[in-house]
């Protein structure tokens, strides 16, 4: 069974939005009405906003086996569109009662039976969906709990957007197939975070710009810091956070995060364990199931454990998608002799750390004969004390091939920092051939809806 927590429901509470809540029998109950109102549907959605009637649409959905699609509710009429003529819904569930009550299906859908389809942020062209099988949810919620020492005493709170992996999957579906706690906290800030951790919460989920934001308030706030303590587990994702930000957090409350790495098509590749080393800058090991290895443009596997040697990051295992939803040619493009292909550049140490240092697209930099990922430059550039949040990126030159471009954001009432100055600081931390060679400021990077750095538009 998929939601295993959701076999004998009873009255703890599963999941709660904001000031919100249901409990377990009332969870099954709702999502029950919606698996008897979708049953015998090839594909449902969800605009998937920030409420728990998203929450019962899509464990009804998967209680019925029918696969469902959640869309960013911030979608715009083109991309609507284009999701909606891809995945070709039977129905939208933007109408659930949750006070209808409806049976648990009695049987379970086979584990390659599609489950989720997720929809990529179409940096490189429309949109694709990916279609998450129920095997890969939950073998890699398995390997979650055994990495974290996640059990059902834990409460899960977050602030994330329920349309894409790390909100959905991760940060509600995991407490629920475990039996745990789901908190949302509706809006991330630093005091909502707090609250929870100071009540029945005992993990928190967020991404990079979440920990820079609270970091500054952990430090001027000692009641916020003490709650962020009391976390048995502080996670970050979906970008790579800053060493400074790791320092900062350590520094104000005693917590030393834990990352980890993944996509939509492959769910969590790699974390550092609840039990390991918490070593910045890196995304920890392989998961159980999971398997990874680096290869270099040709496609050979190089067999590096030196924390230097670059290569792409290919991925087999029981956490990998199905297909891209209605394109066979770019999920065939996508694989190579069962190996997902996953287009991230890393090193791997020693001790088998992973440490992600860009997409070989757009962050791996070919500068006077060197492979430069443009991730370390990025940490490097983030922990000079000027700087809020950078970019790198590559540039034709004549002489290098590709000179390396710093996108620079000063913080709030700091004077700005010289290119020299952010160039030599670069050069100390790393070595000189890494240095910036040009340096642009801003006032905010682009971000796509996931809060990523678009680079593509940077330039543009």
């Amino acid at each position: 069974m998929l939601l295993t927590g959701l076999r004998d429901p009873d009255g703890r509470e599963a999941v709660r939005v904001g000031e919100n809540a249901l409990s377990y029998e009332a969870l099954a109950a709702a999502a029950g009405a919606v698996a008897a109102r979708v049953e015998g549907a090839s594909r449902v959605a969800v605009v998937a906003q920030t409420r728990l009637e998203t929450v019962v649409a899509v464990v009804g959905a998967l209680a019925a086996g029918v696969p469902i699609v959640p869309i960013n509710p911030k979608a715009g009429e083109r991309e609507l569109e284009h999701i909606l003529s891809d995945s070709q819904p039977d129905l939208m569930l933007d109408d659930v009662d949750l006070s209808a009550a409806g049976p648990w299906p009695k049987d379970e859908p086979e584990d390659e039976a599609p489950a989720i389809i997720v929809y990529t942020s179409g940096t490189t062209g429309p949109p694709k969906g990916v279609v998450l099988p129920r095997r890969a949810l939950a073998a890699n919620l398995d390997a979650l709990y055994d990495a974290w020492a996640w059990t059902a005493d834990d409460v899960v709170a977050h602030g994330l957007p329920l349309f894409h992996v790390h909100g959905l999957i991760l940060g509600t579906l995991g407490p629920l197939r475990l039996g745990g706690g789901a908190w949302h906290l509706g809006k991330f800030s630093t005091a909502a975070a707090a609250e929870a951790l100071r009540g029945r919460a005992t993990m928190l989920f967020g991404v990079p710009t979440m920990y820079h934001r609270a970091a500054a308030d952990l430090e001027a706030d000692p009641e916020l810091a003490a709650a962020f303590g009391a976390a048995r587990l502080l996670v970050s994702g979906s970008a790579a956070l800053p060493a400074a930000d790791h320092e900062r957090i350590r520094a104000a409350c005693g917590q030393e995060l834990v990352e980890r790495y993944g996509m939509s098509e492959t769910l969590m590749n790699t974390a550092i364990r609840a039990d390991g080393e918490r070593r910045p800058g890196t995304v920890g090991v392989p998961l159980s199931g999971v398997s990874v290895r680096l290869v270099d443009d040709s496609g050979a596997e190089l067999d590096v454990w030196d924390d230097e040697t670059v290569g792409e990051i290919q991925v087999r295992g029981s956490n990998l998608f199905l297909e891209y939803l209605n394109r066979p040619d770019a999920t065939a493009e996508a694989f190579r002799d069962g190996w997902f292909a996953t287009g991230d550049v890393a090193t791997r140490s020693a001790d088998g750390y992973i440490r992600i240092v860009g997409r070989r697209a757009t962050d791996l930099i070919k500068s006077g004969g060197y492979k430069i990922g443009a991730g370390e430059i990025e940490n490097a550039l983030n922990e000079h004390p000027a700087v809020a949040e950078s970019a790198v990126t590559g540039e034709p030159d004549a002489d290098l091939g590709e000179r390396i471009v710093a996108w620079v954001v000063v913080e709030e009432g700091a004077s700005r920092p010289s290119a020299e100055e952010l160039a030599d600081h670069v050069a100390r931390l790393l070595t000189p051939h890494k240095r910036p060679r040009d340096v642009r400021y801003l006032d905010a990077l682009p971000r796509n809806a996931m809060g990523k750095v678009t680079k593509a538009t940077l330039g543009s």
